[in-house]
């Protein structure tokens, strides 16, 4: 009995979770999809890493799966990310998951955008709600393009941490 009554909660649970999310619809996030190359600067070096992009899990989150082309001393690529985008209904902002070969998740490697008009600006916070890393991805629809700049913030300054422009890769 008390097994059916658990069944019955998670059916109905589940249910109502898929009932209040659609499908992501985001034109602006569609032109993300894709392969691309990511090429400039980051921590003052300059970088090239190869970046595939696609809708998973129903068309909920947008997976970005970052590699760099540098490797490290044991052969493996110095940058490895997983990247989930998600649209969230209310409060009307994107959300973003960013986990990398660093490890560890914490609230910084949550941020929430508020879209504008071919921009996604990221604003990622620390444990004590401050702002410590802002990601504005910019897409540029003439040339089918993104630019990234990523900022640390530290006491309310911007200081930049990578400048980088993605291009489609060629096949």
């Amino acid at each position: 009995m008390m097994l059916r009554k658990i069944f019955f909660v998670a059916s109905l649970l589940s249910s109502f979770a898929y009932a209040q999310q659609p499908p992501v619809n985001s034109p602006l996030l569609d032109h993300l999809a894709g392969h691309w190359v990511l090429k400039g600067t980051i921590a003052g070096q300059q970088v090239t890493h190869d970046m595939d992009s696609e809708w998973t899990l129903d068309h909920h989150y947008l997976r970005i799966h970052e590699v760099s082309r540098e490797n490290n001393n044991q052969g493996k690529p110095k940058y490895d990310a997983l990247i989930f985008v998600a649209w969230n209904e209310q409060p009307k902002q994107y959300a973003c998951v960013w986990l990398d070969i660093y490890g560890g998740l914490a609230a910084e490697s949550i941020g929430v955008a508020t879209p504008k008009e071919n921009e996604i600006p990221f604003v990622f916070k620390d444990e004590k709600g401050s702002v410590s890393v802002t990601n504005d991805m910019l897409y540029t629809p003439s040339t089918d393009t993104w630019e990234w700049r990523i900022d640390n913030i530290e006491k309310g300054a911007a200081t930049p941490f990578a400048r980088v422009q993605l291009t489609r890769a060629e096949h």
